[in-house]
């Protein structure tokens, strides 16, 4: 702005100076002359001159600076959007972070955290799951095709675990805060997992049942559902189970388990049946399979190779089966 006050100044002054240009070399003399005539023939009246220059000119000076207020204020008001990736997150902080999920089976575990990278997706997705709850198995994964649901591959693959689904949804700064650990820091995140999951069995909370196995290969500790094809989800306070036991608490009661989910072939669309797990030793999550290999650079472009990829909808959605009321 600086600049536009400075071009008024030097102007006005050679406008108040021509009425007296007797001192003035007669080449810049005639030259201010013809810039003069040219000013009053482009902005004459009905009845001669409309505006002196000098005035013509202060009117464009507060134009130009009113247009530079305007443009100042849009961009103060336009939200800063950065791609700058996230200060990375200490130990205990991802301890304390994958602590709700730890004791996961492996394959829900590698479903979570993949979906928890798309985190602008799951309260939708934890809404339709809710009201669709009451489809199960096969006519759930026809009614995901059916309403041509826009969502990412693996967090259509969390619509069968509504319950997982409304925890993440729940706490919004949380999905995303493990998502982005996911994308910047997963070989951390994987071993803050085996850190709790190591605390739970030593403590005695964690160990089989009829639900899953627990098994231990490498130093690394598993968690598989006793049937690949029926995934129950573990529900436990993380302040009981990875801290001591208080005298005469009965750790078997610690950790209990929802319904029985059963995933079928016709989820193998979307990374299920029998393809999604965790490879400990090489921190590698396997979705249909494949390593899971989305990364924060890059994100936006990634696509997982699916054995038979899932088609995104190219209309809106639909409604073809009626939520529940």
């Amino acid at each position: 702005m600086r600049h536009l006050f400075s071009d008024f100044e030097k102007t006005a002054a050679s406008a108040r100076g021509s009425e007296n240009l007797s001192h003035i070399p007669m080449e810049e003399n005639c030259m201010f002359q013809v810039h003069t005539l040219s000013i009053q023939h482009n902005h004459r009246g009905p009845d001669g001159p409309a505006k002196q220059p000098l005035e013509l000119l202060r009117r464009t000076s507060l134009i130009h600076l009113a247009l530079v207020i305007l443009v100042i204020g849009v961009l103060l008001a336009t939200p800063a959007v950065s791609s700058a990736q996230p200060v990375p997150l200490t130990p205990p902080q991802l301890d304390q972070l994958v602590t709700r999920i730890a004791l996961y089976p492996d394959p829900l575990l590698a479903q979570v955290l993949t979906a928890s990278t798309y985190s602008n997706q799951i309260a939708d997705a934890a809404t339709w799951a809710d009201q669709h709850s009451y489809l199960k198995g096969d006519a759930l994964a026809q009614a995901i095709q059916d309403d041509q649901l826009p969502w990412d591959a693996s967090v259509l693959a969390l619509l069968p675990f509504p319950s997982v689904l409304d925890m993440m949804a729940h706490d919004p700064a949380w999905t995303e805060q493990l998502g982005n650990a996911v994308l910047t820091q997963r070989p951390e995140v994987m071993d803050a997992v085996q850190r709790m999951r190591r605390k739970a069995r030593d403590y005695g909370y964690l160990g089989p049942n009829g639900y899953v196995n627990v098994l231990t290969d490498g130093g690394y500790i598993q968690i598989l559902p006793v049937n690949p094809s029926v995934i129950y989800v573990p529900y436990y306070d993380p302040y009981v189970v990875f801290a001591p036991p208080r005298p005469g608490f009965v750790v078997a009661t610690a950790i209990h388990f929802g319904p029985a989910v059963t995933i079928g072939a016709a989820f193998g669309t979307w990374g299920w049946w029998f393809g999604s797990g965790i490879l400990w030793p090489s921190h590698a999550i396997l979705i249909d399979h494949r390593p899971w290999e989305r990364v924060w650079v890059g994100r936006d472009v990634y696509v997982h190779p699916y054995a038979h990829p899932w088609v995104h909808p190219v209309g809106p959605r639909v409604e073809v089966h009626h939520p529940k009321r």
